[in-house]
């Protein structure tokens, strides 16, 4: 190739190149055209809603457009996700995931999508420790207690989840397997109509997310035993975590994040990933957090793709030790 047809190519390459640049700048000072829709793979009222709900509302001053939350329930979360995997990656829809999610493929087996193949990670929303919760009319103050009534009363007592394969089921299962004991599963459409079943009596223990449980354990409407993270939590310092309660090696922390359909536009992803970044790091919304029991999260898009991979591997072995089958 001479010189000068070099320089050419060269020079053509850094036009493709500059305009490329400024199609994306332009494509990103475009967006967003229309109202954003998260979709939120559980039911209304659960601890996915609650927090795609708060987070929603920061973006929606943020961005200029209406955020809408459109809860899309049903097996353990993998029906909303199939139908967000199948929307525009035109910046417009997002998955509000989970560690459901992570534990799904080891669940379900012919999943229309793949987490990390078809999702782009936007960021990590929050974190937080399910609760072990029961009804009041359960005779257990503390967990070695309802272990007892448990063995004493075998098939009988009941435990909720907001469906097969949901955080709920899994901690319960594996409360289930440590203990030796013979708890029935019990599962909805998610975390709000189990929450309802277990105030009123129907089902007697739940493992709960804290921000789904707090206002009830709270308002006394059901009462709280343990906490399924490693470490005590500031809202509750009066309660034992699982380990120190007799079940040493048991650990849960539920994890939210906010992904987008592959092919979203990395400007796109970019602006999303600082405007959420922000909205959970904002004092309004971190006192919000706080209340619930939830730490905002902090990871790069990168970090948090790398992050959900550790997290199905996990969860994978922790599946087939326990024996979990979906209902």
């Amino acid at each position: 190739m001479s010189t000068n047809i070099r320089r050419t190519f060269l020079a053509s390459l850094a036009l493709i190149g500059l305009g490329n640049a400024f199609g994306t700048a332009a494509a990103a000072d475009a967006w967003p055209s229309k109202p954003i829709t998260i979709i939120v793979p559980f039911s209304a009222g659960g601890t996915n809603d609650i927090l795609a709900r708060i987070v929603g509302q920061k973006l929606q001053a943020a961005l200029g457009k209406p955020v809408i939350v459109d809860n899309r329930g049903g097996a353990g979360g993998t029906l909303g996700a199939s139908l967000a995997a199948r929307a525009a990656p035109d910046g417009h829809t997002f998955l509000m995931t989970a560690i459901a999610h992570a534990i799904a493929p080891s669940l379900y087996k012919g999943l229309t999508y793949e987490l990390t193949r078809d999702f782009d990670p936007v960021g990590l929303i929050g974190t937080t420790p399910n609760l072990l919760i029961v009804h009041p009319s359960v005779p257990a103050q503390n967990v070695g207690e309802l272990i007892a009534y448990a063995k004493a009363n075998p098939g009988t007592v009941t435990f909720g989840s907001a469906g097969p394969g949901s955080t709920e089921h899994l901690a319960g299962e594996l409360f289930r397997s440590m203990t030796g004991t013979q708890l029935t599963h019990v599962p909805y459409k998610g975390g709000a109509p189990m929450m309802a079943d277990l105030i009123g009596g129907t089902i007697q223990i739940a493992l709960e997310t804290s921000p789904s449980a707090a206002p009830y354990v709270r308002s006394g409407k059901v009462r709280a035993l343990a906490v399924t993270s490693s470490k005590r939590v500031g809202n509750y310092p009066d309660l034992p975590t699982l380990a120190e309660a007799g079940l040493r090696g048991y650990e849960m922390t539920t994890w939210f994040a906010l992904m987008a359909p592959h092919g979203t536009p990395a400007a796109v992803l970019e602006r999303m990933h600082k405007e959420v970044n922000a909205a959970v790091h904002s004092a309004d919304v971190q006192a919000r957090f706080a209340e619930q029991g939830v730490t905002a999260g902090d990871m790069t898009p990168a970090a948090l793709q790398a992050f959900i991979r550790s997290e199905t591997s996990r969860w994978a072995q922790v599946v087939r030790e326990a024996g979990v089958k979906p209902e």
